[in-house]
């Protein structure tokens, strides 16, 4: 069984055929795309609004982890020592 109807793959095809051209806007921002993954990803977006089959949208935690308290060094505390 097909994961992705054809009209889902058709409407990925318009959004990577426009990407090439330079006429492939982003929704939030109005910027050109350039990215191929994020042309996919407006293709795919395009498709479950128009009702095709597109498998749902994985969960992510917003972007690139960060690590809490990596290498950055923090302000130095106030000098101990001998305080008369």
């Amino acid at each position: 069984m097909a994961k992705y109807s054809k009209k889902a793959s058709e409407k990925v095809e318009k959004a990577m055929h426009e990407r090439k051209r330079g006429q492939l806007k982003s929704g939030g921002s109005g910027k050109t795309v350039k990215s191929r993954k994020q042309a996919i990803a407006i293709g795919l977006s395009e498709a479950r609004k128009a009702g095709a089959k597109v498998p749902k949208k994985k969960s992510t935690s917003g972007g690139k982890k960060s690590t809490r308290g990596g290498g950055g060094r923090s302000k130095p505390g106030p000098k101990k020592g001998s305080g008369k």
